[in-house]
């Protein structure tokens, strides 16, 4: 049996670290400096949050979000 979830992250400015904003895992709440760092934190924190009765493998969608500004000059 496979399971999906979605998990959203986006990018704090002001603490200049990715953390999960949103995720069909209850109490699923971390940062990470990077993605990767964030991406790589996930599977053992869903295994512990998750209560499951047997062995499954889950699916995990990590959608991130940043916003940028970008000031272009005249020409």
């Amino acid at each position: 049996m496979n399971r999906h979830v979605v998990v959203r992250c986006a990018w704090d400015d002001e603490a200049d670290v990715w953390f999960v904003q949103e995720s069909d895992v209850p109490g699923l709440v971390t940062e990470a400096d990077t993605l990767e760092a964030l991406r790589r934190k996930l599977p053992g924190m869903i295994q512990d949050l998750l209560e499951v009765e047997t062995a499954m493998d889950i699916e995990v969608d990590l959608i991130a979000y940043a916003h940028d500004r970008v000031r272009v000059q005249a020409a």
